[in-house]
């Protein structure tokens, strides 16, 4: 009994050191954007940092929590473990914008297995009444980590390198490998099943060519360009062959009748929501924090430290209160705080106090941080132990998809306000030389603070306030799905998580 707690204590630890990596690395890339963007260039393209990432985190999860049903969670862990310690080697090395893109991506494929499989195994090692206490743990780190991320994500990048940020994963990887490797023993029996490979090529195919239509147009090319209108159908086109091939597949990657049970189809719903919006915080918080207050890395990592505490009391509350209360009763507490947050937030202005800044970030982050806890527990609550890996990974799959979608619509909403408003600033300012007193295209000046004091002040006014308003312009938009979350909260029903003894009683 003794050896068998010690065992769950280092499993944990080692879930939880996984996940420590993976959400600080997030947070880490979030925080030195800037000083990345500026170093490298590509200001257009700097949204393919963290796509790029996601794509693949996407295309993964479903395929692993496949996996992990049929032949078990620890060796798909490892694998994913080891690919993303693999992935976080490159990228600091990277030399370009577009090489980073490429080795966030191999990131993101190790980041697919980590998650959905961490939230698994923590439900095949403990009993219903613990399990939200540990789930809330996890997103509790989750939160923590974003906190610890971009302030060490400041630190490295001001006084050593933007690389080294990477590698930081290396060392906190290697620690988690051991542990999982030498403490985690599963049950040899699982259920075989035959993987759905049509269903997960079409799916992926699908969502890549939405998000390049997405990305490219309006600015590349135009929306009724060839290409971008070939995008558009090979979207159509692969997502009913989705739809068909999951119909009649044996296993399906996405098991459409697990979406007739009401928490689980909500959940996804919300999980899909939050994280649409919630990754435009965790990026364009921190430009905004350069752009529009100016100095280094480290300002960003300070001000969007606020909405990570803010995530882990969330977090906390819901992994405690899930014996006690509803989902639905708890999720009601996490939309209405995370409106307002946004709200608040959308109402930011260069003249705006970071006090403030920092009261409305902690609202935010509080909303938020129920969901880290709360979602994948209802996702896979009431479910057999065969298909709780398929579970946690169709709501971390749509999580992750929300927060593709979100940083590729998001991210162009943003850029393509920021364009027209600058541009509409800067009409007739032209010099002699017909040259624009500002690069429109990558307007990397403004995180660099030598360029920065070079820019004239009537100049400088003009470039915060546009770029100030196209990211609280982007915050406002950001309450639409907010408040289609408020009303898929209300259909949760009245489910709550049960004790061993509280289900007895029940049969009883």
């Amino acid at each position: 009994m003794i050896n068998q707690i010690t065992n769950q204590r280092f499993i944990v630890a080692g879930l939880l050191l996984a996940i420590l990596m993976a959400a600080m690395d997030n947070t880490i890339v979030a925080t030195a954007m800037g000083t990345i963007v500026s170093d490298l260039g590509g200001f257009d393209k700097f949204v393919w940092v963290t796509s790029a990432y996601m794509v693949t985190t996407m295309a993964g999860m479903p395929i692993f929590g496949k996996l992990s049903d049929m032949y078990g969670r620890k060796q798909f862990f490892i694998f994913g473990l080891v690919i993303f310690l693999v992935g976080s080697a490159l990228c600091g090395i990277a030399q370009s914008i577009e090489q980073l893109s490429i080795y966030r991506a191999i990131q993101g494929i190790g980041g697919g297995a980590l998650m959905p499989i961490a939230f698994t195994i923590i439900f095949d090692i403990f009993p219903p009444e613990n399990r939200g206490k540990m789930t809330g743990l996890i997103g509790a780190v989750f939160g923590a980590s974003s906190v610890f991320g971009p302030l060490l994500g400041a630190f490295i990048t001001d006084f050593i390198s933007w690389h080294w940020i990477f590698y930081v994963n290396i060392p906190i990887g290697l620690v988690s490998f051991y542990l999982i490797f030498h403490y985690y023993k599963e049950s040899p029996n699982h259920m075989k099943q035959k993987i759905d490979w049509w269903g997960a090529i079409t799916l992926v195919l699908a969502v890549v060519s939405l998000m390049f239509a997405l990305e490219l147009a309006g600015s590349e090319f135009a929306w009724d360009s060839i290409q971008i209108l070939g995008l558009i159908s090979v979207f159509v086109t692969c997502i009913i062959a989705f739809f068909i091939a999951e119909k009649f597949a044996k296993d399906p990657i996405l098991p459409f009748w697990l979406f007739k049970k009401r928490l689980f189809a909500t959940s996804q719903i919300l999980a899909f929501l939050y994280g649409s919006t919630f990754i435009i915080l965790t990026v364009f918080i921190p430009i905004f924090v350069q752009a529009i207050y100016g100095g280094s890395a480290t300002n960003a990592g300070y001000i969007l430290m606020p909405m990570m505490l803010g995530s882990v009391v969330g977090s906390g509350i819901g992994g405690i209160f899930q014996t006690k209360t509803s989902f639905r009763n708890l999720m009601i507490i996490s939309v209405i705080a995370y409106f307002i947050g946004m709200l608040l937030l959308g109402t930011l202005t260069p003249d705006t106090s970071r006090i403030l800044l920092t009261i409305y970030l902690v609202i935010v982050g509080f909303g938020v941080g129920f969901s880290f806890s709360l979602l994948p527990t209802a996702s896979i609550h009431g479910l057999e132990p065969r298909y709780r890996g398929t579970a946690s990974s169709t709501n971390s799959f749509l999580r992750s998809f929300g927060m593709t979608l979100g940083i590729t619509i998001f991210g162009v909403i943003q850029n393509n306000i920021f364009t027209e408003k600058i541009t509409t600033a800067f009409k007739g300012m032209q010099g002699t030389t017909g040259q624009s007193p500002f690069n429109l295209e990558d307007p990397q000046q403004i995180f660099q603070s030598g360029e920065r004091e070079k820019i004239p002040g009537i100049i400088l006014d003009k470039i915060v306030n546009a770029m100030s308003d196209s990211i609280t312009t982007t915050f406002f938009i950001a309450l639409f799905p907010i408040a289609i979350a408020a009303i898929v909260v209300l259909l949760m029903g009245n489910t709550r998580v049960m004790g061993v003894k509280q289900q007895s009683n029940n049969t009883e």
